[in-house]
């Protein structure tokens, strides 16, 4: 795992960390929440673009969209963990996106999903 991914790791559990104050507003948590669960898709996508490099993927997978990456990532790692990857890929995504209908993640599913993350990339970083 390299130092980036190790930052972005720390960041989200920065984010997740109680502050101790007595009454932290419910707008404020929703921003961290959503804050963790930007540093965790980066993460994620830098430890699927290393073990990318690690195989010698074409240069147009590795820069080219993360549908193309998690495809690609089904050749350079097992199976379980391609599939992994991917599906708390899409749910990150859809926790990084604000829309004014809803409140966002919650801190439960993002200690989930920093489980799920932390796990993959220790994974692909074998």
């Amino acid at each position: 795992m390299n130092q980036t991914i190790r930052q972005l790791l720390d960041t989200a559990d920065l984010l997740l960390t109680d502050t101790g104050e007595p009454a932290t507003p419910a707008a404020a948590m929703a921003s961290r929440c959503r804050g963790a669960a930007f540093a965790l898709r980066v993460a994620l996508e830098s430890a699927v673009a290393d073990r990318l490099a690690s195989h010698r993927a074409p240069r147009a997978i590795r820069e080219g969209t993360q549908r193309a990456a998690f495809l690609w990532l089904r050749g350079c790692a097992e199976a379980g963990t391609a599939r992994r990857a991917k599906a708390v890929w899409s749910q990150l995504c859809l926790g990084c996106h604000y829309h004014q209908y809803e409140i966002g993640p919650t801190e439960d599913q993002v200690r989930t999903w920093r489980t799920e993350v932390g796990s993959i990339v220790a994974l692909l970083a074998l």
